[in-house]
């Protein structure tokens, strides 16, 4: 495998990395903002057959009036204010859609204005085996230690995430297949679960006792113990439509069943790995 090096942010770095080469596709998994996304289409318009952009549902919690789960043709519309600086999951969250989008918006204007080859992958959460912030695995490790998982008592947000392979495999298929230029898709399962329920099915797959402990929001908040404790109880969590992606592109979803007990096992059957936040577990079993 080679390595080409450059500042993705500086036109000429990132031309002088490129130069002499064509590529068929493109997979862009880390795009996230509007400048980066101009110096990423003059680099590469002409130079390759199919841009895929990894972007985010989160384009659609920045959006203001919308009803839940969301749709492409939802995109559109008014951007809400950004939060102040003193809520600052808010405000990070918020610049994170917002910046997404403006990336999404020059690549699609690039599209319209040139024809450049771009297709986004609009996703929720993305679980996997190997998912960097170890989300499902602080779960995991919660539940072994036999203490009381943490969440929120003024509930969460529904779940409807995707599976890590299921991306794999339909940026696999857009590039064999060259569909999708100039299209937005959700990708997403077809199930949408409550907290509650991944909890109980996380538990019955380790073979544990599930043990829940109900705190305010702003306690938890207050003593820092979120997101770590219970990241699936984030505020800025997306829940997507994917009907355009199955109706379109063929797309067929893991069940939800099948993605959760191939990642739980995986993190059972590997006691090394340790989430980042669980050194303060023991924070976490004081009384609150």
């Amino acid at each position: 495998m080679e390595r080409l090096y450059g500042d993705r942010s500086n036109l000429q770095e990132l031309e002088r990395a490129l130069a002499g080469r064509t590529f068929d596709a493109v997979v862009d998994t880390t795009l996230y903002n509007g400048p980066d996304a101009l110096t990423t289409i003059r680099a590469l318009n002409g130079k390759t057959g199919h841009y895929i952009f990894i972007g985010t549902g989160q384009v659609y919690l920045v959006r203001t009036g919308l009803q839940r789960p969301f749709h492409e043709e939802d995109y559109e519309g008014e951007v809400m204010e950004a939060p102040p600086e003193a809520q600052e999951s808010d405000l990070r969250n918020w610049l994170y859609g917002f910046h997404k989008r403006a990336a999404e918006d020059h690549l699609f204007h690039a599209w319209k204005e040139s024809q450049f080859p771009v297709t986004s992958l609009r996703a929720p959460m993305i679980n996997g085996e190997k998912d960097h912030y170890g989300r499902i695995l602080g779960y995991v490790r919660r539940l072994e230690d036999g203490g009381p998982v943490l969440i929120p008592e003024e509930g969460s947000l529904q779940m409807r995430h995707v599976y890590c392979s299921d991306v794999a495999k339909i940026v696999a298929d857009l590039i064999e297949s060259g569909r999708g230029k100039g299209r937005a898709y959700n990708v997403a399962q077809d199930e949408t679960i409550s907290l509650n329920s991944f909890l109980e099915s996380l538990a019955q797959i380790l073979n544990v006792k599930l043990q829940l402990k109900r705190i305010p929001r702003a306690k938890l908040e207050e003593l820092k113990l979120l997101p770590a404790c219970s990241p699936f109880s984030d505020p800025w969590m997306s829940e997507l439509d994917n009907s355009r992606s199955k109706q379109e592109l063929g797309v067929r979803y893991t069940s939800w069943e099948t993605c959760l007990k191939n990642v739980a096992l995986h993190y059972k059957n590997h006691p090394q790995l340790q989430p980042e936040g669980y050194q303060g577990r023991s924070r976490e079993l004081m009384p609150l």
